[in-house]
């Protein structure tokens, strides 16, 4: 197993991706933000892959755009002005191999626009409904400030009532690190 240099919930989230991605999947980034993530799945599906990605921020949608294009990979992803939790208008049921969401705000971004409670619980229950048998979903849960506590506890009360036959959720909190530290979770669509 290779050594991580650095812990932290980016790190945790992208070495999922890393084992479960392969040429060929189709991925969604549910919060493309400023294109992290959508970049690094597309890396990850390769030629014959595709990515979709979301978000409700034209200035999101222009940043992942603009390093998509930069990094010569527009061709594999379409991004989208528009909710996470209007995924299931383009998807088919068991389509997808792996569902991204980073919930809270834009990265320097308006911390007054962030992520809400009702249609980031909508996007995931669509969202699980579009995973593949064996489908991965990552969540990376930011907050602090003023903003995100209440998305944060809606997330972490419903999260544990999914059925425990179809999916496996794992929560890795922080539980040592100071100033609110960003919560990863995985959940595994489990194999019937």
């Amino acid at each position: 197993m290779k050594k991580m240099d650095s812990f932290s919930a980016l790190d945790i989230i992208g070495r999922v991706m890393d084992e479960n991605v392969q040429e060929g999947d189709i991925c969604i980034d549910a919060t493309a933000g400023r294109g992290n993530d959508t970049l690094h799945l597309c890396r990850l599906v390769g030629e014959s892959g595709h990515v979709t990605a979301f978000d409700i921020q034209q200035d999101a949608v222009a940043s992942t755009k603009a390093l998509l294009e930069k990094n010569g990979l527009s061709h594999r992803a379409d991004v989208l002005l528009k909710s996470h939790s209007e995924m299931d208008e383009l998807f088919e049921e068991e389509s997808v191999s792996l569902i991204a969401f980073n919930f809270g705000w834009l990265p320097r971004g308006d911390h007054n626009i962030n992520t809400k409670k009702e249609t980031s619980i909508a996007a995931i229950e669509k969202g699980l409904r579009l995973l593949k048998n064996g489908g991965i979903m990552t969540l990376i849960i930011y907050y602090g400030k003023e903003t995100g506590f209440e998305e944060r506890d809606a997330l972490l009360a419903y999260l544990p009532t999914l059925d425990n036959r179809k999916y496996t959720v794992v929560e890795m909190p922080f539980v040592n690190r100071p100033n609110c530290p960003p919560i990863p979770v995985v959940i595994i669509k489990d194999t019937i």
